[in-house]
């Protein structure tokens, strides 16, 4: 699935992810590939991730996520 995060300052992460841990207003959770569609507010803490077997951290203020046919992406503060 590919992930992209977009910030105020531009584009800080596009590509190809095996999973991701986001901080959800309500709680944290996980998205696999194939998950269904979903759209969240994101609260202050870390997107965890890994890419091409690299595991990555975003720190974020706030933001949204939509989860939409193996496409994540994230607007972040």
């Amino acid at each position: 699935m590919t992930l992209e995060i977009i910030s105020p300052k531009g584009l800080l992460f596009k590509g190809e992810i095996n999973a991701a841990t986001f901080p959800g207003s309500a709680g944290s959770f996980d998205v696999l590939p194939h998950h269904a569609p979903l759209i969240s507010a994101l609260k202050k803490g870390t997107i965890l991730f890994e890419s091409k077997g690299e595991k990555k951290e975003q720190a974020i203020e706030s933001g949204f996520v939509e989860v939409m046919d193996d496409q994540v992406s994230v607007c972040i503060e």
